[in-house]
């Protein structure tokens, strides 16, 4: 019996975080019974699906959490070299997935882990972001195209958080059940990233009184969903993001769905081609907020999505290398004891631990502001609580794409790595480096390219939010033999302060966009230092880890460094030249 949960004592490190006590508690309303409080179907009561306490809220977690360790490791992984085989079909108009999908959507769905954000009353479990990301990176472990239908869990969330109440109750409940999965219809063929480009058109017919959508939209991530989220124009003459809106689309016949995307990965994921024809939907929240509020906020928690699914991935390719290294033999003895190999490994090892300490900060951070915000909906804030609220959506903000840009670009160099420590076994079918190779190329290009991250992320450089982060990692007290590693993190932290400066003093956005890049990933190797000697101090096991990283990324950092120092503004137009 194989468990991802309980072979892997990092999650549960993470989720027994002790900034967790703080989310708990208000996510939990201090474990007083409210009015709202959901009615299960089998007779249970408010109190009975409630947490009476912290301890009695984490022992839940991590029950469920091990439910879906043990799903992925005795399903979903064993199903997935079929899945990727065998990928959906398209049928009369209708999708159907592999028959090891099917299987494994039927376990989660009888486990009760289809709404494991929603709130009780609409039949969810009321998982902060932090738990639910621990179950996405499992699954990603086992099948990183299933995390594209059981991740989109997110629809859910965005209909929860701006949908009116009848809505909620209306559809809600077929989320929780696992009647329904979800879509998020947003691209089409000439609004990719740009999604201001979107030009699906909604229209209110009158006779009706019924919104009815007409167009073309590409690139739908599992778009045979139940229910899916559709941005559309709903604004005749616009043509930016003022003129959006947002809309729930209930599955009819008056969609077709064109074709599934031959794709190079995640396989087991449908990617479809949709028409739409006079589809009637549910306008979501107010009309022309569809991309400047609500789209955000989805691609928000997708982003943070992806972030988990490049750390099951990295966590999948490094466990497979790491067992082929110590199983095959060459010249006298196997291959981890070759110094290219073992630091491979170490590499590998480390960049898994960095990227799953900063998705489980930058998970911290969406659940500290949401917990307000679900707050907010039932009384007035404190002046203090919505001071706490906005710091934390800010810290999210920064955060997220700083996640999805760094730990996509480590997943796909721990998934080239896992090939390399295979040898010429890797890139053949046999083994499953081959497929996680694969699955892991589409991590840095979807919800948005790490180039896209990079523009989002250097807003937390620019406004000194990751340098004031790294002040405050900086001040905290850590053990005495911890102290030498936080003193080259504040090196490192004082020449990126130079880099910044040194970038903006030209005042060109330009040549900020030219270094951006390096300026992002400085920040990161800083922040994932000091989070994994933080890490260190709560368990002595991530010292070593703390120490390869930060003597690694200090390096690194000091070569981008020399890189931003040597070309200067005039060197844009050689560059430029040179790209044509």
């Amino acid at each position: 019996m194989a468990n991802f949960y309980t072979d892997n004592e990092d999650i549960k490190f993470h989720l027994n975080n002790p900034k967790m006590k703080i989310i708990v508690d208000l996510k939990e309303r201090n474990y007083k019974i409210t009015e709202n409080e959901y009615h299960d179907s089998d007779g249970l009561s408010p109190d009975d699906l409630k947490p009476h306490n912290y301890e009695d809220a984490l022992d839940n977690y991590s029950e469920v959490l091990g439910i879906v360790g043990e799903i992925c490791g005795d399903i979903i992984d064993p199903n997935a070299e079929s899945v990727d085989e065998e990928g959906p079909t398209l049928v009369d108009n209708r999708v159907h997935y592999a028959k090891g999908t099917d299987e494994n959507m039927l376990a989660l769905k009888q486990a009760k882990l289809t709404g494991m954000t929603l709130p009780r009353k609409y039949g969810g479990l009321n998982f902060p972001a932090t738990a639910y990301n621990m179950a996405v990176e499992m699954v990603s472990r086992g099948d990183a195209s299933l995390m594209n239908l059981f991740g989109l869990q997110d629809i859910a969330e965005t209909i929860n958080a701006f949908a009116d109440e009848e809505v909620k109750k209306n559809f809600l409940p077929r989320f929780a059940s696992g009647e329904a999965t979800g879509a998020m219809i947003l691209t089409e063929p000439d609004a990719g990233s740009d999604l201001q480009a979107v030009n699906l058109k909604a229209h209110l017919d009158e006779a009706t009184n019924t919104w009815k959508l007409n167009g073309v939209k590409r690139f739908i991530t599992n778009g045979n969903a139940e229910l899916s989220l559709v941005l559309a124009r709903s604004e005749d003459g616009t043509k930016d993001g003022r003129g959006l809106s947002m809309f729930l689309y209930d599955r009819d016949d008056t969609v077709q769905i064109r074709r599934i995307e031959n794709k190079m990965g995640i396989h087991g994921s449908p990617t479809c081609e949709m028409v739409f024809k006079d589809a009637p939907c549910i306008l979501i929240g107010k009309r022309k907020f569809g991309l400047i509020k609500y789209v955000m906020a989805l691609m928000n928690g997708a982003r943070l999505g992806i972030g988990a699914q490049s750390v099951g991935i990295a966590e999948a390719a490094y466990r497979e290398a790491l067992k082929y290294a110590k199983e095959r033999a060459q010249f006298g003895k196997t291959i981890d004891q070759f110094p290219g190999v073992y630091e491979m490994l170490t590499d590998m090892k480390v960049k898994v631990a960095a990227s799953r300490t900063l998705l489980y900060e930058t998970a911290r951070f969406v659940d500290m502001y949401k917990v307000y915000e679900e707050i907010e909906e039932e009384r007035k804030l404190t002046l203090e609580e919505k001071q706490e609220m906005k710091k934390y959506k800010k810290r999210a903000g920064f955060y997220t794409p700083l996640l999805k840009g760094l730990t996509s670009e480590y997943c796909n160099s721990i998934a080239y790595d896992a090939i390399q420590i295979h040898g010429g076994t890797g890139f053949m079918k046999d083994f499953p480096v081959e497929r996680l190779y694969r699955d892991a190329r589409i991590t840095s290009i979807y919800e948005g390219t790490t180039q896209l991250q990079v523009l989002a992320a250097i807003r937390g450089v620019t406004s000194c939010l990751f340098t004031e982060m790294m002040e405050e990692y900086q001040s905290a007290k850590v053990a005495p033999d911890l102290e030498y590693l936080v003193k080259h993190l504040k090196e490192m932290k004082n020449e990126y302060v130079e880099a910044i400066k040194l970038v903006e003093a030209p005042e060109d956005n330009e040549f900020l966009d030219f270094h951006s890049r390096r300026l992002v990933e400085m920040a990161g190797n800083i922040i994932m230092g000091h989070l994994l000697v933080l890490d260190a101090d709560r368990d002595s096991k991530f010292k070593t880890i703390a120490e390869v990283y930060i003597k690694k990324g200090q390096p690194e950092n000091t070569e981008k460094f020399n890189k931003i120092k040597t070309i200067d503004r005039d060197d844009l137009g050689m560059y430029k030249a040179l790209s044509v």
